[in-house]
């Protein structure tokens, strides 16, 4: 079982950054691979960045592809978005997520098991 909490959303200008931090409990967190989703009002949920168990494989959405940057720190147990440039269309929720295929980079949400609540990103114009 691994529990997502997810922190660092707010309210900030088109064009600024922010840095959302998602911690996880469990001491199997460094087999996971980690993903981050987003939800915007009246939208499905859509996939944003990916990593793999070691932080060796990465993968963008190209809507945040050169402005947003996804790592981890497997000894903090703890996966980041660092996002900027960022545009009102990044307004949404953001949700972290942890898949067992650890070894691989997957945009599909079907294949993680366990999400975090998520936090509320919101970019003014």
């Amino acid at each position: 079982q691994v529990q997502l909490v997810e922190s660092g959303g707010g309210l900030v200008q088109a064009g600024g950054s922010l840095r959302l931090s998602c911690a996880a409990s469990g001491r199997t967190f460094s087999s996971y691979g980690m993903g981050w989703f987003r939800q915007a009002p009246g939208k499905e949920r859509e996939f944003v960045a990916a990593i793999t168990w070691k932080g060796g494989s990465t993968a963008y959405a190209d809507s945040v592809k050169g402005r947003f940057t996804i790592s981890r720190d497997n000894a903090k147990n703890t996966v980041y978005l660092q996002m900027n440039s960022l545009k009102p269309e990044d307004t949404a929720v953001y949700h972290c997520a942890a898949s067992r295929l650890g070894a691989v980079v997957t945009t599909n949400m079907g294949r993680y098991d366990y999400w975090g609540q998520g936090t509320q990103v919101t970019v003014s114009s």
